[in-house]
C-alpha cells in the first residue's frame, strides 16, 4: 500500500517522464525502522522539475512531496532524480 501512496503523491507533484518504485522492505524485516512499521524504497524520477536543480534540492523537493510519510511509513529512500536531459 505505501508503494502506491508514493506513486500516487510523486505522480501528482510531478508529472514524471518516467518513476519506478522499488520495495527494499522484507530485505530489512530485522531492522529497527522495519520494526517501527517504516519501509526501505528506492525510487528512480525523470521530470521536468529537477531541470537544473542541484542533487539537495531535488532530493529536498521529493521529501516535500511525500511529506508526512518520510516520518512514518518510510524509513530509507534511495532517490535517483533526473531531468529529461539527463534520462539514460
Amino acid at each position: 500500500m505505501t508503494s502506491e501512496t508514493i506513486k500516487r503523491l510523486l505522480n501528482d507533484a510531478f508529472k514524471p517522464e518516467l518513476l519506478e518504485i522499488i520495495d527494499n522492505s522484507a530485505a530489512h524485516a530485522g531492522h529497527a525502522g522495519a520494526r517501527s512499521g517504516g519501509g526501505h524504497y528506492h525510487i528512480t524520477i525523470v521530470a521536468d522539475a529537477f531541470e537544473g536543480k542541484s542533487l539537495v534540492q531535488r532530493h529536498q523537493l521529493v521529501y516535500k512531496a511525500l511529506g508526512d510519510m518520510m516520518k512514518q511509513q518510510i524509513h530509507a529512500l534511495g532517490i535517483n532524480a533526473l531531468s529529461p536531459s539527463e534520462k539514460p
